[in-house]
């Protein structure tokens, strides 16, 4: 049987499965698959549905998301998204409607602002780096896109 590119997903999963100090039975056990079907899932040999993927990552107490990239079901950048929502979603101290405007938000800040290309991500870091080190000098340099009075409002200052 021929190995199926599934992005390293089976290596990923058998040094998870290790860190979590599981054998191979025990964690297909704990995710409701059989043994012989996560060992080919570890080799290569099989791409898992989702819901597998889902499972396995229940019973590893990692990310499904981060699974589904490495096999290739999801990009990246879906991932993180997704990820944002959950946090969001599971945050305690936030009513439901506050959640959904947070999110709405989000989702108007995404559309707004395009993927910035590596280069441009580097620099931005770069200046990000740089503007924190200008504060915590003591300067007043007010980042592009920040808008004056929010920059010149104390650090103490509550809230509106």
């Amino acid at each position: 049987m021929a190995s199926l590119n599934v992005g390293n997903l089976g290596d990923y999963l058998r040094e998870q499965r290790r860190t979590a100090q599981l054998s191979l039975r025990q964690l297909a056990d704990a995710a409701g698959v059989s043994n012989p079907y996560l060992s080919q899932i570890e080799r290569g040999l099989r791409k898992p549905s989702a819901e597998v993927l889902q499972q396995v990552a229940k019973a590893l107490r990692i990310s499904a998301e981060t699974l589904y990239v490495r096999a290739g079901i999801l990009d990246e950048k879906e991932r993180e998204e997704l990820e944002t929502r959950a946090v969001v979603l599971a945050d305690p101290s936030i009513n439901e409607r506050q959640k959904q405007v947070l999110l709405q938000i989000y989702d108007s800040f995404r559309k707004a602002t395009p993927a910035p290309a590596p280069a441009a991500a580097a620099t931005a870091a770069a200046h990000t780096a740089a503007t924190a080190d200008a504060a915590d000098a003591g300067t007043t340099e007010i980042p592009a896109g920040v808008p004056a009075a929010a920059a010149e409002r104390p650090a103490d200052a509550p809230d509106a």
